[in-house]
């Protein structure tokens, strides 16, 4: 006798779906026209056909164990060719949010972060911070003379503050892609074929070069802001660690003199080398500021424009793009009034709205969109650990 399975449905799951935007999953009747149109589908077990039945059914346990649901790259083919308007591409985007809150940790986190309508108190939350930083250290006041923003703002404070905030965050995800992974190994049932160091290579060659991107029909173009915006991050996260080694391993103030003795001996006493060090550094800065720009810019534009198919961008993915753009937006601007000694008022502010938004991709980094990045590595890597076949 065969033996049986008892799904137990979570309705309360399915009505959160729905009210995120997947309300068309109900549409889906297993024509399996979006697993077969999917160039990024595995012959084993392909998606997203299985996990539109198991949305449909309330299957959450299932759903958020899953690593199918993040080699979706949300090209939006399957959303285009499906003959009912089921929208799988959407219903896949807002499980993969469904998946970031569940193991978010500390759970409210997942809840304030992940929760467009929550962006308010999300970002309160910094201003109110610095405000009482600034008042605390008596830096609550607009400098007079040249901009200078380390008078407004000394730079000490905000690493003591960023260095061990990122710390935090850093630890929060970990436990957060600990849970993911240890959810990976519950739902196989078979045991990982190869080693994790070549498959996270694999992994990794594929993400930088955005491989599976170009794969897709509908959509490819997306490619181009998705790396320019990946790019400007990493970028930006490596001058931030150069400047950091520069304060406190080497004691350079910003800007350091390249004249200084202490400088020079590192550079062999060449003036000329320190000079393109320094010049090396700040383009690397500028050119990533605006690569992140330009990618933000085109990631709003991607989602507004007429793309084949009617689909549900979700509040959850325009916050990220917003954030993101302000971010590049706030940095350009603080440089440039900076640099022309626009009025005090407007340059400080300027620079204060950019600590916010930095604050916020720092901190939130677990439980937004941007989450995805790391989400997406652990779950390909792990495929790619059973040696699952996927169509080329």
């Amino acid at each position: 006798m065969a033996e049986k399975t008892v799904f137990t449905p979570d309705v309360k799951f399915v009505r959160e779906l729905k009210e995120a935007g997947a309300d068309t999953m109900k549409k889906c009747y297993q024509c399996a026209t979006c697993s077969v149109i999917c160039p990024l589908s595995p012959d084993d077990k392909p998606f997203p056909r299985k996990e539109m039945v198991m949305a449909q059914w309330g299957l959450k346990d299932e759903l958020v164990k899953s690593a199918d649901i993040w080699l979706c790259h949300n090209c939006n083919d399957c959303s285009k060719y499906c003959p009912r308007g089921a929208k799988p591409g959407d219903v896949l985007s807002i499980l993969r949010k469904s998946v970031i809150q569940e193991n978010a940790f500390p759970k409210f986190m997942g809840k304030i972060a992940g929760d467009p309508k929550n962006i308010w108190q999300a970002l309160a939350i910094p201003v109110v911070f610095f405000l009482i930083v600034l008042g605390v250290t008596g830096h609550l006041y607009i400098p007079e003379g040249e901009v200078v923003f380390s008078k407004f703002f000394p730079v000490h404070y905000i690493d003591q503050i960023f260095v061990p905030l990122s710390g935090l965050a850093v630890l929060m995800f970990g436990i957060s892609i600990t849970r993911f992974w240890k959810n990976l190994g519950e739902s196989s049932q078979v045991k990982p074929k190869a080693g994790f160091l070549p498959s996270f290579i694999e992994t990794l060659k594929e993400i930088m070069t955005h491989s599976k991107f170009k794969k897709c029909d509908e959509n490819q173009d997306r490619s181009i802001a998705h790396m320019l915006v990946f790019y400007g991050f990493i970028g930006l996260f490596i001058t931030t660690l150069c400047a950091i080694l520069f304060l406190y391993g080497f004691k350079w103030e910003s800007p350091y003199p390249v004249d200084d003795p202490d400088i020079l001996a590192l550079f062999g006493g060449s003036e000329t080398m320190a000079w393109i060090v320094k010049a090396a550094f700040k383009l690397l800065a500028n050119v990533s500021s605006v690569a992140l720009l330009v990618g933000g810019s085109l990631v709003i534009a991607n989602r507004l424009k007429e793309r084949g198919v009617e689909t549900v961008t979700s509040s959850f993915d325009w916050v990220f793009a917003g954030v993101v753009l302000l971010v590049g937006a706030t940095g350009m601007l603080s440089q440039m009034f900076r640099v022309m000694n626009f009025p005090p008022v407007i340059a400080y502010l300027t620079y204060f709205l950019h600590l916010v938004f930095v604050f916020y991709i720092i901190i939130y980094v677990p439980y937004s969109k941007l989450a995805h990045f790391v989400y997406r590595t652990v779950a390909i890597t792990y495929t790619k650990m059973l040696q699952r076949d996927v169509k080329v």
